[in-house]
C-alpha cells in the first residue's frame, strides 16, 4: 500500500532529508518523521470529516510541501486521492467532483472561492479544506486546515491513529487521475496502489536512484508524470525532493539546493538551454571553446550554476526536439527521453542511462510489455501496453473503458515502431491528440464542442500547428465555418449587406466568449474561417486529414 511506503521511510531514515522548500524569503526542510507525523495528522482529520475507505478526497493545490502530507494522509485511511488541476475553471472542477463523487476537498485560499456556488450543484461534496487562509473569513462548508490540524494535534499520537487501521489490497484505487477524453468530457482513470507502486519501483530501478539523490520539483503534482515521480518515487526512494519557488526562480533554486535529478517537461528544457546559450554566445572565449568541440568543459561552470550536482535530467510529458537533447549532450549533461501515459501509470518506456538513442522514446522499462499492433510494411502500427501498471478502466464509462483496454492491453492510439536496436520510435498519433510543449493534452473533440454552443457557428475543426521554427510540441488552432442562415436572417432584418470581415469579427467575439469557460491552454491561439462545409466521409465524418492551420497569417 502507498503510505506504506512513507511509514518504512520514517523507521528507516527518520531525520533523513524528505522535502525541501522556500518560504518567507528562507529555505526549510522537513525530515521523513516529521511528514509522516503530518500524514498521519491529515488521516484523523479527513476522518473526523465522515471519510471512509473508498470515499473521494479532492487535493485542488498549487505545488507545495502540503501536498505531500495530504496524498499520504488521504492514503492512511484507504481514501481515493483525486488530483485536480488548480487552473482549471469551476465547470471543469465541478464535473469532476460530479463524475466521481468527491466527498471532501483540500484547496488554497484563492482557489477556495471557486467552491463557493458549487454548494447545491454538489451535494456530496460535504466539506472543503481550506489552506493558507490566514484571518480571512470562510463561507459555507469551508474549513480552515490548520484548526483542524490543532484539534487533532494528539489522536495521531495514539495506538488507535486512523492512519493506517484499514484493511484493503494493493489491488484497491489509490486515485482517479483524470484526462480529457474524446468525447470533449474529462475521464477518471482508476490506478490502484499496485498500478503505481510497480511502476516506481521499474522507475527506480531503470535510473539507478539512491538515498543520496535531491530531485528538483518544478511540474505540478497533479501530472501523471509528475505525480510518480516526484510524489512517490523520492519517498519509495527515501530520499530528497527540493521545490522551486516559482518558474522563475529555477535557476537560482537549483544553485541553492544542488539537486543532482531534474525531471521536465519540454519546454522548460529548452527555455532552459536557450538561456544557457545566450550565456555562452555572450562570452567570446566559451563561445570559441564550444564551436571547437570543448562543450563538455564549458558545461561545467553551466553545471556549477545548477548546483553542480547534476547527474540526470529526463524528459517526459511530450516529444523533445532531438536538437535540444543533442545540445544538452554536447554539454556534458546526462539527459534522456521517456514515454508514457496517464492511464499506464504513467511510465512505460526509458532510454538507458549508458545508451540512450536521440529520437527513440527508449526501451519498455521492467514489467512492461509493447507491442505493434497490426504493423504495415514500413513496420508501423499502433503502440499497445501490458503491465501491472495499466489502470483498472475509466471511472463509471465502460463505453471509453472497452475503446482502450482489450484483452488486458492497453492501446495507446499513438502510431510507432521498433528500430533495428529495438527502441521505439514514435511516428504519429492514431488519435487527434494535440500536445503542447508543457506536456499537456488537448482533445479537439472537446474544444469543437465548446465552440459550437455559438449559434454563428455552423462547423469548425480543431488542429494542432507548429509555427515556423517549431519542432516540438503543437499550438491550438481553429477553422470556423461560419452558419450562413444565421447572418442572412441578419441581413434581410436590417437590409444590409455583412461583407466577410464583418461575419469574421462577429464570429471571433463570440466564439472567444464561448471559449472563456474552457482552461487557458486549450484555447485556439490561431482563429481562421472559410465559407464552404468541411468535406465529409459517408458516414459524414469530416476528413481532418485534408485540413491545415494556414502559419503565415497572424
Amino acid at each position: 500500500m502507498i503510505h506504506e511506503i512513507l511509514n518504512r521511510a520514517a523507521e528507516e531514515r527518520p531525520a533523513g532529508v524528505a522535502l525541501k522548500y522556500k518560504r518567507g524569503g528562507a529555505w526549510h526542510t522537513i525530515p521523513f518523521s516529521e511528514l509522516c507525523a503530518r500524514a498521519w495528522k491529515v488521516s484523523e482529520i479527513v476522518t473526523q470529516l465522515g471519510v471512509k475507505a473508498g470515499d473521494r478526497v479532492a487535493i485542488v493545490r498549487e505545488n507545495s510541501p502540503e501536498w505531500y502530507e495530504l496524498y499520504y494522509g488521504i492514503m492512511g485511511v484507504g481514501a481515493i486521492a483525486v488530483p485536480v488541476d488548480a487552473k482549471l475553471r469551476e465547470m471543469e472542477i465541478a464535473h469532476i467532483f460530479h463524475d466521481c463523487g468527491v466527498s471532501v476537498a483540500f484547496c488554497s485560499k484563492k482557489k477556495s472561492e471557486v467552491f463557493m456556488g458549487l454548494d447545491e450543484r454538489l451535494p456530496e461534496l460535504r466539506s472543503v479544506v481550506v489552506l493558507d487562509c490566514g484571518d480571512a473569513p470562510l463561507a459555507g462548508n469551508q474549513q480552515d486546515y490548520e484548526i483542524l490540524k490543532q484539534n487533532v494535534s494528539v489522536a495521531p499520537q495514539a495506538e488507535a491513529r486512523a492512519f493506517g487501521r484499514f484493511e484493503q489490497t494493493d489491488d484497491a484505487p489509490a486515485s482517479f487521475l483524470y484526462t480529457s477524453g474524446t468525447t470533449g468530457r474529462p475521464k477518471g482513470a482508476v490506478l490502484t496502489h499496485r498500478n503505481f507502486l510497480v511502476n516506481v519501483a521499474s522507475v527506480a530501478e531503470a535510473i539507478q536512484i539512491h538515498t543520496t539523490d535531491n530531485f528538483m520539483l518544478v511540474l505540478p503534482l497533479h501530472h501523471s508524470f509528475a505525480f510518480t515521480t516526484m510524489l512517490l518515487l523520492p519517498i519509495y526512494a527515501q530520499c530528497q525532493v527540493s521545490l522551486v519557488e516559482s518558474l522563475k526562480t529555477i535557476n537560482s533554486d537549483m544553485e541553492a539546493t544542488a539537486p543532482t535529478a531534474l525531471l521536465a517537461v519540454p519546454l522548460l528544457l529548452e527555455k532552459m538551454l536557450t538561456r544557457i546559450m545566450a550565456g555562452i554566445d555572450s562570452n567570446r572565449l566559451a563561445k570559441l571553446m564550444y564551436r571547437c568541440g570543448l562543450g563538455k568543459v564549458v558545461g561545467k561552470k553551466v553545471k556549477q550554476g545548477l548546483g553542480g550536482s547534476l547527474r540526470l535530467i529526463i524528459s517526459g510529458g511530450a516529444p523533445i526536439s532531438p536538437k535540444t537533447l543533442r545540445t544538452w549532450n554536447q554539454l556534458g549533461f546526462n539527459i534522456v527521453e521517456g514515454y508514457g501515459i496517464t492511464e499506464t501509470a504513467p511510465v512505460l518506456t526509458l532510454n538507458p542511462l549508458d545508451a540512450p538513442r536521440v529520437g527513440t522514446i527508449g526501451r519498455p522499462i521492467s514489467g512492461v510489455q509493447i507491442k505493434i499492433l497490426e504493423p504495415n510494411s514500413e513496420g508501423v502500427g499502433e503502440i499497445i501496453a501490458h503491465g501491472e501498471n495499466i489502470m483498472q478502466g475509466y471511472y463509471n464509462n465502460p463505453e471509453e473503458t472497452e475503446k482502450v483496454l482489450k484483452d488486458g492491453w492497453y492501446h495507446t492510439g499513438d502510431l510507432g515502431y521498433f528500430d533495428e536496436k529495438d527502441y521505439i520510435v514514435i511516428s504519429g498519433r492514431k488519435k487527434s491528440l494535440i500536445v503542447n510543449r508543457e506536456g499537456k493534452n488537448i482533445y479537439p473533440e472537446e474544444v469543437e464542442r465548446q465552440v459550437l454552443k455559438s449559434e454563428y457557428v455552423l462547423e469548425c475543426l480543431v488542429l494542432g500547428y507548429r509555427e515556423s521554427g517549431e519542432d516540438t510540441g503543437e499550438r491550438v488552432g481553429l477553422i470556423v465555418v461560419p452558419n450562413q442562415d444565421v447572418f442572412n436572417a441578419m441581413e434581410d432584418q436590417s437590409r444590409e449587406r455583412l461583407s466577410d470581415q464583418n461575419i469574421e469579427d462577429f464570429v471571433r467575439t463570440d466564439v472567444r466568449k464561448q471559449l472563456a469557460e474552457l482552461s487557458d491552454y486549450k484555447r485556439p491561439r490561431k482563429i481562421q474561417f472559410r465559407f464552404e462545409e468541411f468535406d465529409k466521409t459517408t458516414t459524414q465524418k469530416v476528413k481532418r486529414y485534408l485540413y491545415a492551420i494556414d502559419t503565415s497569417t497572424r
